[in-house]
């Protein structure tokens, strides 16, 4: 079972030795939605399906969710019927990736873990590492899944709430970490929220410290010595994750995981939605 992170050649010998795998393309544009259909019809990994982060990882509008925000979690039940349709069963390894490195398809291996679904990684390294691979591509629509029946079980996956967060601000016993680029953790740009700045007391990591140049995680020892650099004394079991609108986030949580420290819990709702829900505290700077 892979469940952080997977190689271009793993995932080959998986598929080779015909094991259950789903492989599921992640990749996303914030700034243009409608950039996902036509990245995919390019160019995907040979049998994969996409998995459409407004369309497929988020509620709709009027839809019963889990959270707030900007990209709002479907419900449990909805999201274990979508992955049943996908051909996602008990028994099934899921792999997931996007073009370079792991912002948009770390919303799907999130989601796996909080429906109790161990068994799901992340493409190192994308499609550039498995096309770098020799791994076989192809274009046009995805493939076309058998449907099976998906449980959701236990969540194996921290989900906080924004009265959570709240409740918690300023104690030793949670420590948040905010993925957004430093100018607009510091509030002097907010291209996409009605308020600008942070929620007060969080640290900041940008989720794009995890990789290097090409995309891949960094190593689990640098990992480890960069968080423990920013939690100072603080405990990793204290954290909190959160960035815009809970997905970029993921990143930094996956990191601490691939370190090491543990799993660690997201705040899903993130800036979006702290920032709209009145009398909550900002902090800019």
């Amino acid at each position: 079972m892979h469940t952080t992170l997977i190689s271009a050649p793993e995932l080959q010998a998986l598929l080779a030795h015909g094991a259950p795998v789903a492989v599921f393309d992640c990749s996303f544009d914030l700034a243009d939605p409608s950039a996902a259909d036509r990245l995919f019809a390019q160019a995907h990994i040979a049998g994969a399906q996409q998995a459409h982060l407004d369309r497929d990882l988020s509620a709709h509008a009027g839809a019963p969710r889990e959270s707030g925000g900007r990209h709002p979690l479907p419900t449990r039940e909805a999201f274990a019927a979508w992955l049943g349709a996908h051909g996602v069963g008990a028994a099934t390894q899921v792999v997931v990736y996007e073009r370079s490195g792991a912002n948009y398809c770390g919303r799907l291996w999130w989601m796996l873990k909080w429906l109790g679904h161990e068994a799901v990684a992340v493409l190192d390294g994308g499609l550039a590492a498995w096309q770098a691979a020799g791994g076989a591509v192809e274009s046009g629509a995805g493939a076309t899944p058998v449907p099976c029946s998906f449980t959701a079980g236990a969540p194996a996956a921290p989900l906080m709430r924004t009265e959570d967060v709240a409740r918690a601000l300023g104690r030793p016993a949670q420590t948040l970490i905010d993925a957004r680029a430093a100018a607009r953790f510091r509030g002097e740009v907010e291209p996409l929220d009605p308020v600008a700045g942070h929620i007060p007391g969080a640290l900041n990591r940008p989720f794009t410290d995890n990789f290097t140049a090409d995309g891949r995680f960094k190593t689990a020892e640098v990992l480890r010595a960069e968080f423990a650099a920013l939690l100072g004394q603080r405990a990793p079991q204290t954290v909190v994750h959160h960035c815009g609108s809970g997905v970029s986030s993921v990143p930094n949580l996956l990191a601490m995981e691939v370190a090491g420290l543990g799993r660690t819990a997201l705040y899903a709702g993130s800036w979006s939605e702290w920032c709209n829900t009145n009398g909550l505290p900002v902090a800019q700077g």
